[in-house]
């Protein structure tokens, strides 16, 4: 069975910094894309970052774009995000995916909770 295990969250101050993982199971990790979704309440799940499964292009979305970078290591079967410079607003529960088709996602785990605050 398919299974993304995120990890890596707390809480930070803001201009902080976190690095998160995702361990991947159950799925030829280095044939799917993957990306980094977050969620905060009474809000819509958004897509944060992608990565192609060769790890050779990368999306950000506007609001993160210079201060968070994705990665991925095909042999460790994992993907991690780097979150620099943190806000109050990126506080949300970060959740990794591997995409299927565009708007199709392998797996939704738990999530890791992300609080920026002072």
């Amino acid at each position: 069975q398919v299974q993304f295990v995120e990890s890596g969250g707390g809480l930070v101050q803001p201009g902080g910094s976190l690095r998160l993982s995702c361990a991947a199971s159950g799925i030829i990790f280095k044939i799917y894309d993957m990306g980094w979704y977050r969620q905060a309440p009474g809000k819509q799940r958004e897509l944060v970052a992608t990565i192609t499964s060769g790890g050779g292009v990368t999306n950000y979305a506007a609001s993160v774009r210079g201060r968070f970078t994705i990665s991925r290591d095909n042999a460790k079967n994992t993907a991690y995000l780097q979150m620099n410079s943190l806000k109050p607003e990126d506080s949300a529960v970060y959740y990794c995916n591997g995409v299927v088709v565009a708007g199709q996602y392998a797996h939704w785990g738990q999530g890791t909770q992300v609080t920026v605050s002072s």
